[in-house]
């Protein structure tokens, strides 16, 4: 053999140990991350973090609450066309290869030649299946060995796995920009739409976004996105998934998104979402709330809400404008540029139509104004100038106010109100037919605030909640959190206890001066009815419907205090009134919510009523985990062949007698067609509703009800500070209600309250209690307990007068009567 001859053969026999040493450690290689491979047998079982879904009674997406935005959905649900569109543009032999794709790995290769030389991103070739590989079980680390791992991954996915299953995981799990996973949520988000009906392109444009989410964004790189949809519906159409008609009708489709926004869906129920978000989170915790899918069926009425939320605003500035104009916002500095002054300026989005604006120009009829630019995506600002008009008309309420207590002179010109430079809040007002503002009206953000509560009296739903003027300014819920003195809101109590105890309505209590020695530290106490003056002996009815403050003290002086602080109790109130006689014309503290179940008794017969804002709630499987209803219904699941529905027991508690419930609600009745709640005459159906004003009128009060539905308002500072002199509760708070019972039941029909057995109602002279004579101007029909009528027309009298002569024992809590005494009348005599 010839020297060459040997140097060659040794060479080979080198190359060939090197070849066997390089297959030796490169197979043990892969023997060991074979080995090391993470457990994806765990993806059959996989439950991806879900978003909380929450709707209204009619079934309107409300709010979604998730760190990540994904709404799971079977592969069987998920249309042809999408499928078809991803693997168009991800994976085109997706149900051909067996987990990688030899072609597209050939083609990445050579394209990544120039891509080196031209100094530009390397591509990859990974197919579907190991894309799930990389988003569920690996880190997204660009090198040789994660590639190698997810490689062997798809290989053994491919074995486990039906391609449907994969194809499921991948197309839910997906990132497709805008915090939205899965293909779902990109639908919704992207276009407002569920799956099924996304057209061609718009299927098209949601493919093109797994490469870069961020390179394709419609808002920040709208041409980008837009060729890159074209470039997905091209394939399509190459791979015959739409035809050429379908492509091009597709390409020619114009490109619109919108931005969904993140959280409530329905600006007029933050308040109320905020609350059933917090009862989510007590209950099930956090991460049930924003990753376990749960679907939450609330009772809120979106159509009434929009009505309260309205009613509660115009009620709020109602009284603001009573007060006067408390000047700009802010003021221009000398040289600012008001275009971006006003759009760097916070301002409460929920607060729209209202806008700010900024005074350019006076003249004596009407100011120019500048608007604030409309907010685009991304917190970027319009650049388009806008300018309108104020004219005079529209400020000329906006008299100065002095002191929070009065009003300036009559505005004479916009001058007296305007500056060049104010930063003031408008809104645009539209003449009928048109879709441009004609010009704008100076606006307030009331100082005051209130809220409102709507109910359901038999069921406890809350169909309607509004927490204040505009939860972006304070998320602070004063139907719920904030506690208050309710007033002469609370007597219905005092009143009901006193019928539990013998008096009739038509019993007669003094109303006179009233005298309490509380003892040598604290003095007399000398409560006051708000007119100050009296009438003598007057009827129960009488003092319930004119709110008089001194019959109600000898009233609860009479039953005694622990008897009216354990009806505070039973109707859910308060849970530890003290019982002192002050607290009998609501000095305590309650909730709106809690007030308002406790006239939803009433309502609802004396049975107890428990609030709730929630229906229903079920997993992410559709299991039924929790139900406001938990009454027994064994025949509710028997197949339905035309027999009646099942009747339900009625196992809630009986509060109150439904005869003393009715009388009460008789003479709140009386309350608004002859008392303090005249405000509310004007609707056309049967109301009972009574007024509430706290000491120096800090609260202000209206709670009532039709046969069907409680409402209550309450209004004042959330730094208790007097609303004015005489912004009562029937000022301040009784138009509001006024207002939401016109829109939601003022054009039903006149249903009467329902009258319980055991009620008669008899004609008697309303100012004397006695049986009325058939002349006798005062007649009214009044509620009777059966054996508790009246038995004479004249002469003799037959109820007794309480007269609650003043006691010493004041903080006792005794107060006269003890606690469950008897005082029956019919039996004449002095109390």
């Amino acid at each position: 053999m010839s020297p060459l001859w040997k140097i060659l053969t040794a060479l080979a026999a080198v190359f060939l140990v090197c070849v066997a040493g390089v297959l030796f450690v490169g197979g043990y290689l892969l023997w060991q991350m074979n080995i090391e491979l993470p457990d994806y047998s765990k993806l059959a079982d996989y439950e991806p973090p879900v978003m909380t879904r929450v709707h209204a009674g009619d079934g309107t997406l409300i709010a979604e609450y998730a760190r990540e935005r994904r709404l799971y959905v079977p592969i069987d649900a998920i249309p042809s066309r999408v499928i078809e569109a991803f693997l168009a543009a991800e994976d085109k032999h997706f149900y051909t290869h067996s987990g990688i794709d030899p072609v597209g790995i050939a083609r990445a290769m050579v394209d990544n030649v120039f891509n080196v030389i031209n100094d530009r991103r390397l591509v990859g070739a990974s197919t579907i299946t190991q894309q799930v590989a990389r988003n569920f079980l690996l880190t997204r680390d660009r090198n040789a060995q994660r590639k190698i791992t997810e490689i062997l991954l798809a290989l053994r996915m491919e074995k486990a796995y039906s391609k449907a299953k994969i194809l499921e995981l991948y197309l839910n799990e997906i990132y497709l920009g805008s915090g939205s996973y899965g293909v779902a949520a990109a639908a919704l988000n992207y276009f407002g739409k569920p799956l099924n009906e996304l057209s061609v392109a718009e299927a098209a444009y949601l493919a093109s976004l797994p490469k870069g989410p961020e390179n394709y964004n419609p808002y920040t790189h709208r041409d980008r996105a837009i060729a890159r949809r074209n470039w997905v519906i091209g394939r399509m159409q190459e791979d015959s998934a739409i035809t050429a008609e379908e492509a091009r009708a597709a390409l020619a489709e114009p490109f619109v998104t919108i931005q969904r926004p993140v959280g409530v869906q329905v600006a007029s129920t933050q308040y109320f979402v905020e609350e059933v978000r917090r009862e989510l989170y007590s209950k099930f915790g956090e991460q049930k709330l924003y990753e376990g899918g749960l679907n939450v069926r609330t009772t809120i009425d979106t159509r009434l809400q929009a009505i309260v939320r309205r009613a509660l605003r115009k009620g709020l500035t109602d009284y603001d404008r009573r007060h006067g104009y408390r000047g700009a916002v802010a003021t221009l500095q000398p040289g600012e540029n008001w275009h971006e002054a006003l759009a760097k300026r916070p301002f409460a989005e929920d607060l729209a139509p209202w806008t700010l604006a900024v005074v350019l120009d006076l003249s004596p009829q009407s100011a120019k104004i500048g608007l604030r630019p409309e907010k685009l995506g991304n917190g970027k600002f319009s650049t388009e100038i806008k300018t309108g008009t104020l004219p005079f008309s529209e400020m000329s309420w906006a008299r100065k106010s002095i002191n929070d207590k009065y009003l300036g002179p009559a505005l004479k010109q916009p001058s007296d109100a305007l500056a060049v430079g104010d930063i003031i809040c408008v809104e645009p007002i539209y003449k009928k037919g048109q879709t441009a503002p004609d010009h704008y009206a100076l606006r307030q953000v009331p100082a005051v605030n209130g809220a409102v509560i709507a109910m359901d009296p038999h069921t406890g739903r809350v169909l309607a909640m509004q927490g204040g003027f505009s939860f972006d300014q304070s998320e602070f819920n004063r139907a719920t959190q904030a506690l208050r003195q309710p007033g002469s809101s609370f007597k219905p109590f005092v009143y009901a206890a006193a019928l539990d105890h013998g008096f009739t309505p038509a019993s007669l209590v003094l109303d006179a001066p009233f005298v309490m020695d509380q003892g040598p530290v604290l003095g007399l106490w000398k409560p006051e009815n708000y007119e100050h003056n009296f009438f003598g002996p007057s009827t129960l009815r009488f003092g319930l419907e004119r709110s008089r403050n001194v019959m109600t003290v000898r009233l609860a002086q009479s039953v005694g205090m622990n008897t009216v602080a354990d009806y505070a109790r039973r109707f859910g109130i308060t849970d530890n009134m003290q019982p002192v006689l002050s607290m009998s014309l609501g000095a305590g503290e309650t909730t709106l919510m809690r007030l308002a179940s406790a006239f939803a008794i009433l309502d609802n017969g004396g049975r107890k009523v428990t609030p709730t804002l929630i229906d229903r709630i079920q997993d992410r499987w559709g299991h039924t985990i929790y139900k406001h209803d938990d009454r027994p219904c064994p025949d509710c699941n028997a197949d339905w062949s035309n027999q009646l529905p099942p009747e339900l027991p009625d196992n809630r508690e009986q509060v109150e007698s439904a005869q003393t419930a009715y009388q009460i609600t008789s003479m709140l009745e009386g309350a608004i067609q002859r008392g303090t709640g005249s405000a509310v005459k004007v609707v056309p159906v049967p109301l009972a509703g009574k007024t509430g004003t706290s000491s120096d009128e800090r609260d202000a009060w209206f709670m009532g009800y039709s046969p069907n539905l409680v409402v209550g308002v309450f209004v004042g500072y959330d730094n208790p500070t007097p609303l004015g002199r005489a912004e009562t509760g029937g000022r301040t708070a009784a138009p509001i209600f006024r207002d939401i019972m016109m829109e939601e039941v003022g054009g039903e029909p006149a249903i009467p309250f329902r009258i319980p057995p055991g009620i008669n109602l008899v004609k008697i002279d309303a100012k004397s209690g006695q049986l009325a004579s058939s002349s006798d101007p005062n007649v009214i029909l009044e509620a009777f307990k059966e054996g508790t009528e009246p038995q004479t027309a004249s002469g003799t009298p037959t109820l007794g007068v309480v007269t609650g002569a003043p006691v010493t024992d004041f903080d006792s809590g005794t107060s006269g009567a003890a606690s469950g005494d008897s005082i029956t009348s019919g039996t004449g005599g002095l109390y």
